[in-house]
């Protein structure tokens, strides 16, 4: 079995992405995909400012709306954590999440062994009353060594 690799949509497999949903590539909009492609998973308030130290002038409600929009597409995911702040992750292929719960920051592993382990045994499994839709393995940790925040 192949092993699943970082999947990130470039500029243009995000334009056509939002053209067979039915939107605009606006210029905030790629903006804040290009912002996404160097930081992988960020909240609204880290777009924002990857986007200022651009140049770019565009409001946190601004970026957040267009990350919540791409979310409910599927284009990205949504990860909370544990400080309540909601971040957004652009590779929404399957994968399973490092948290570092100190730092709030998150590490996508590519385990596709573990995957389709868990998967197989889901398949088995009934759950009275639900239908399993996805797997959302994410990994709580803490680092072994104190790291500084940037």
């Amino acid at each position: 079995m192949p092993t699943q690799t970082h999947t990130m949509p470039t500029t243009e497999e995000f334009r056509t992405m939002l053209r067979r949903h039915g939107l605009k590539a606006t210029r905030q909009r790629i903006s804040v995909h290009e912002a996404m492609l160097t930081l992988g998973h960020a909240s609204a308030d880290m777009v924002t400012e990857a986007l200022a130290e651009r140049g770019s002038k565009v409001t946190v409600a601004s970026v957040y709306n267009i990350l919540s929009q791409l979310a409910d597409l599927r284009i990205y995911t949504r990860r909370l954590s544990a400080n309540n702040k909601m971040y957004f992750d652009i590779n929404s292929t399957r994968h399973i999440h490092l948290y570092d719960r100190e730092n709030h920051r998150y590490r996508d592993i590519v385990d596709d062994e573990l995957m389709e382990l868990v998967s197989t045994h889901l398949k088995r499994r009934r759950f009275k009353g639900f239908t399993v839709e996805d797997i959302d393995i994410q990994f709580i940790a803490r680092p072994t060594r104190k790291t500084k925040t940037a």
